[in-house]
Order: structure tokens, then C-alpha cells, then sequence
């Protein structure tokens, strides 16, 4: 046979394979024997890299059962009352939500729990000032989960701060993601002399070489701070000076975060240690120290931690936003860096803002990766026509990922509103039945719109051949991304 005939063969062979594994999502197989088509040799090396499904493995389905397993011991541990949490909903006007908590329970083991306080950040300083405080006064433990964490000003200082605990007494744990975080190994070497334990989630083939990843696709991508079990914080932001709007080629900064102190600080700790547990051979258990029983809890607000990855079987944030669509009576009001939503939630929004819902989506004018942006616009574009209002904010780059519906529910955390956050990275968002802070939220996303330049069915119809091209490209792999 000739090189080429073997190539053919190949091409072949990897598209059968691929139709199988996917035989559940026709539209990203279509995508995938289309790339591989247009780039015979190229494309086979992209599915092996993108490719995988980490949902078949066994690997997934273990780690899902020993999470259930995790979840099922704090309840006991804590005689986490369901039906007492159920009703603090009625308590604050919300038990007509009693359905979407019932559905996190069941889809992701989203307990709910009922006597947290919160604070939300939008501001960079603002959040990093809180996290810095809350860290400074740990005396048990400090539990810190980044997708980033930058060798810069910002990241040395938190650095420096984990180790000055440390030095202290305190327990300190580190887990960064293996590819999003790219240290130096002298930092690596620091924190180990310092007493800091250090764990890479999926870590790279060679740790100077961050990109030689076979799991590029199946990223870490949550944010998250637990300090002594009693103060958590998750939200968007990761760590480094362009989260404090100190990088000119971003400008200003728009995140999202929050501070919770309560029942919601021990499901992040429970988050944390089902983490650290698959990255780290010094596995941690549910501990009385990690789960302080006489923490104060003097707050009122309903949350649930809701959790999804490829060890997830039916996408629990993905269901979540979906679920907040589907009650919404009056508005929906989306924020998100990357706005690449499937055929359902395009779907759910097009029929909330048909039912006279008012729909509105925010994304940045200024695109960190622009193939993303494209699409984004694309499907912002595609929404129009049914009522749904699109805007472009200009002030920065804009990075939370927040909904709220009717300011009455607020999805504040690292999950985007894309395929990636809903199927294939790690994610964490944290769900308030709270109309203090939903309405907190839904001013701020008020506040943000007169920052923002509006996206009308006029701009996308008069868009050049060259930007209809680009968004054409972009959406056509859309699915692969």
C-alpha cells in the first residue's frame, strides 16, 4: 500500500471509532470526521489529543461512586436534615424552588444548607483584600484549589502567604491544575521546604512543559478557598495581577465571587478533599477537624454547591441553568466570557424570551481567545431575532459566569456558559435562594450594561464577509472546542 492509501486507512479507522464513541452526540462526531477530512493526518493527532471521553472510563465511574460515597458520610456525620433545609426555603419566600433543589441532590449530591451569610465580590481588589484577610487569620488550615496561579506579583504574594501560615502551624494544601498553572519549579521547591503540601491535578508528561498533556481537555477549572471549614470562597476569579486589572492589555477586570461562611464552607471543603483525593496518594478523610460542628452559623441563606465534570453523568451545572430558565417569570440575565451554549439551553432561552421573559446575555467586547469569540457572537446573533438582548461589554474584559433569574436565584462561579464547563472541565458554581443577594447580582448586571454596547439584529445582518466568514468557522467546530 502507498503512504497515502495507509493515511485513507487510518482516516478510516479513526472514523469509525470515533462514530462509535460518539454515538451520542451525532453533531460533535459530524465536526470531528469533517476536521479529520479537511486534514487527514492533522485531525487523527487532534482527536487523540481533544478527543477522549472521560465519561467511559473507568476511572470516571470510580471516582463518581467514591464522591457519593464522601457526601453520604458528612450527611451522617452532621445529620444533614433534608427536610429541615427544604423548609428554610419557606422561610425566606423561595419553597416554590423546592423542585430545582431536589434535582442538584439528585443529579449532582447538591445537598442544600440553610444558615450560611455570603458576600458578593465583583471587584478584583475588593476580593483578593477578603481572601487575603480570611487567610491571615487561619489557625487550622487553609485549603486552596486554583486553575491559575501566575508567577507574578499578585501569585508570589499569595504564595508567600501560604507559606507564612505554614511557618505559623497552620495545615496548608495547595491543588493547582496541571496545565493552567505553569510555576517554576523553584516555587514548587519553596512551598515543599516551607511545609506546604503540593498537588497537580491531571499533571503534564514533563512539569516544565505544561502543553505535553494528554488530558487537555479534562481541566480542573475551579476556584476554590476553605479556611478552618467555617469561611469558603468561589467565584470566578483566579490568581494573578490581571485579576486586579493591572494588565494593560485587559484593562479593568469583571469578575465574579463569593464569600460564604456556614453549611456551604464544609460542601467547598467536601469539594476540596474529593479533589485533592484523586490528585494526591496522601488521601484525606471526612475528619471532624475538616467539618467543625460548633462552627457558628448565624446566617439564613439557602446554597447549594453544585459540582459537574466528565465524572458527572447528566451535567449538573448545565441542568442547573437550564432549570433557573425554565422558572423564570420575569428575567434571565447571563454573564459569561464564553457563550458556546448547546442546542438545549439555546433552545430554553429562545422560549423564555418568545414567552415574553426578558433575556439578556453579556459577553466581553475584547476577546482573550478570539476563535471563542466568534462563536460567542455567532450564537448571540443566532438568539436575536427571538428576543433575547446581547451586549458587549467595553469596560475591560469581562469574566464572570453569573445567572440570575427574576432577582430571586443567583449561579455565581467558575463554570462558563459554554460546552467545555458544561462536559468536559471540573467546575463549581454555587446556587443562592436569596433575593438580597440575586438582587446584589441583578444591579450589578444593570450597573455593567451601561459599560456595554448592544448587539442588534441590524450589526450581525450588516457584519462583513470576512467576520461572517470567521464566525462561519468558528461555529462549524464549535462542538470540538
Amino acid at each position: 500500500m502507498t503512504t497515502f492509501e495507509w493515511i485513507l486507512l487510518i482516516n478510516a479507522i479513526t472514523a469509525f471509532i470515533l462514530v462509535f464513541l460518539e454515538e451520542k452526540r451525532p453533531r460533535k462526531a459530524v465536526a470531528w470526521l469533517l476536521l479529520m477530512f479537511l486534514l487527514p493526518i492533522g485531525g487523527i493527532v487532534l482527536f487523540i489529543i481533544f478527543g477522549q471521553n472521560l465519561r467511559k472510563t473507568k476511572r470516571a465511574s470510580r471516582k463518581s461512586a467514591r464522591d457519593r460515597k464522601y457526601v453520604h458520610d458528612l450527611i451522617e456525620a452532621h445529620r444533614i436534615d433534608y427536610l429541615t433545609a427544604l423548609s428554610s426555603l419557606e422561610k425566606v419566600g423561595m419553597e416554590s424552588h423546592d423542585d430545582m433543589v431536589q434535582l442538584l441532590v439528585n443529579n449532582g449530591n447538591s445537598f442544600l444548607t440553610h444558615d450560611n451569610e455570603a458576600e458578593v465580590f465583583s471587584d478584583g481588589k475588593e476580593f483578593f483584600d477578603a481572601l487575603f484577610r480570611a487567610i491571615e487569620a487561619a489557625r487550622e488550615h487553609v485549603h486552596v484549589q486554583y486553575y491559575i496561579i501566575r508567577n507574578d506579583k499578585l501569585g508570589r504574594s499569595f504564595l508567600d502567604l501560604l507559606r507564612r501560615k505554614r511557618a505559623e502551624g497552620v495545615e496548608v494544601r495547595l491543588l493547582v491544575d496541571g496545565m493552567g498553572t505553569r510555576l517554576p519549579p523553584r516555587c514548587y521547591r519553596s512551598l515543599h521546604d516551607a511545609g506546604v503540601e503540593v498537588e497537580m491535578f491531571f499533571p503534564p508528561l514533563v512539569r516544565m512543559m505544561p502543553f505535553l498533556n494528554h488530558r487537555i481537555n479534562f481541566r480542573n477549572h475551579r476556584k476554590i478557598v476553605v479556611i478552618d471549614g467555617r469561611i469558603g470562597f468561589v467565584g470566578g476569579y483566579n490568581v494573578g495581577d490581571e485579576y486586579l486589572g493591572k494588565v494593560r492589555r485587559w484593562g479593568y477586570w469583571r469578575d465574579a465571587a463569593l464569600r460564604l461562611e456556614g453549611m456551604a464552607a464544609m460542601a467547598l471543603q467536601l469539594r476540596f478533599i474529593l479533589d485533592w483525593n484523586e490528585a494526591s496518594k496522601d488521601k484525606m478523610d471526612v475528619e471532624e477537624r475538616y467539618f467543625p460542628k460548633e462552627a457558628p452559623r448565624r446566617g439564613k441563606v439557602p446554597v447549594q454547591i453544585v459540582s459537574s465534570g466528565p465524572d458527572t453523568p447528566w451535567a449538573p451545572i448545565k441542568l442547573s441553568y437550564l432549570k433557573m430558565i425554565h422558572e423564570a417569570e420575569e428575567s434571565v440575565y447571563i454573564q459569561s466570557p464564553y457563550f458556546v451554549p448547546d442546542e438545549s439551553v439555546r433552545d430554553a432561552l429562545t422560549m423564555a424570551a418568545l414567552a415574553g421573559i426578558d433575556v439578556r446575555i453579556m459577553i466581553p467586547d475584547k476577546p482573550d481567545h478570539p476563535f471563542v469569540h466568534w462563536v460567542s457572537l455567532s450564537y448571540l446573533c443566532e438568539l436575536l431575532p427571538s428576543g433575547v438582548k446581547g451586549y458587549m461589554y467595553g469596560s475591560g474584559f469581562i469574566h464572570a459566569k453569573t445567572a440570575v433569574v427574576d432577582g430571586r436565584i443567583v449561579s455565581i462561579g467558575s463554570a462558563n456558559w459554554d460546552v467545555r464547563s458544561f462536559e468536559l472541565n471540573f467546575e463549581t458554581n454555587a446556587v443562592l435562594y436569596s433575593k438580597e443577594l440575586a438582587g446584589v447580582q441583578k444591579d450589578a448586571f444593570l450597573d455593567d450594561l451601561s459599560r456595554c454596547c448592544e448587539v442588534t439584529v441590524e450589526g450581525c445582518e450588516g457584519r462583513s464577509l470576512l467576520v461572517r466568514f470567521r464566525m462561519f468557522i468558528s461555529r462549524l467546530f464549535s462542538a470540538i472546542l
